[in-house]
């Protein structure tokens, strides 16, 4: 993967010191701007182009939110707050990932992976085709179409305006949203569980209070606001 611009906002001193530490320990990773108010990220904006964006949610002034809407030039944004409410309203606003504070190695190693799989689905840019009889969809790649069959796919992963479409076997990208490809047809069987997943509801073996478990011991995590949809499936 080719090195990505990033740009660090926010107001606090310390919470910026640990982004850019964190950000610091990944190569793919180059740091561009670190700043403590919008306006001054907004002018170094005018002038740069930026790949990622680590970014607070309460600062004074122009909050992290509207920032979003001004900066919604960069593809890759990650929001970095102490505020989880604030958490639905982000994934509005074009967000890759959600990370609360205080800011951990091992989530932001998640967020790291988020990235790289964003990444990897820009560059190949598959196309979800068509879907033939009940049980099958072809799925574009390269020059190629691949047929799997609906039966066999265990989970779908968001991606932003991608979706990541994994069997046992391999894992494939679509380009569609989540939220679209469950409304077509042949995704009747699947059930969302969070904003980034959703499920066949036959692969479920076991469920517990913030998670799910799928056959090949495979865990999705369960959104507040989701726990209704799994309710009515079991």
């Amino acid at each position: 993967m080719k090195n990505l611009s990033c740009l660090i906002l926010d107001d606090d001193e310390l919470d910026r010191l640990a982004v850019r530490a964190a950000v610091k320990r990944y190569p793919e990773f180059e740091l561009t701007g670190v700043f403590e108010s919008a306006d001054n990220a907004l002018a170094f904006l005018q002038k740069n182009k930026v790949d990622v964006l680590f970014l607070d949610i309460d600062m004074p002034g122009t909050n992290g939110l509207e920032f979003r809407k001004m900066a919604a030039q960069i593809p890759i944004c990650i929001f970095i707050s102490a505020h989880a409410e604030h958490a639905v309203e982000t994934f509005s606003l074009e967000t890759l990932d959600f990370i609360l504070k205080p800011l951990k190695a091992d989530r932001f190693a998640q967020t790291v992976q988020r990235i790289h799989d964003y990444m990897e689905l820009r560059e190949k840019a598959n196309l979800f085709e068509s879907s033939l009889g009940a049980d099958v969809i072809y799925i574009k790649e390269g020059y190629e179409q691949t047929k799997v069959k609906l039966h066999d796919i265990l989970y779908l992963e968001a991606l932003k305006d991608y979706t990541k479409v994994v069997t046992s076997a391999k894992k494939h990208c679509v380009l569609s949203n989540l939220g679209n490809l469950l409304k077509e047809n042949p995704f009747s069987s699947f059930v969302r569980v969070h904003r980034s997943f959703a499920v066949q509801k036959q692969f479920i073996d076991k469920v517990l209070p913030n998670e799910i478990v799928l056959r090949n011991n495979h865990s999705i995590p369960v959104g507040r606001s989701y726990r209704d949809n799994l309710n009515e499936v079991l």
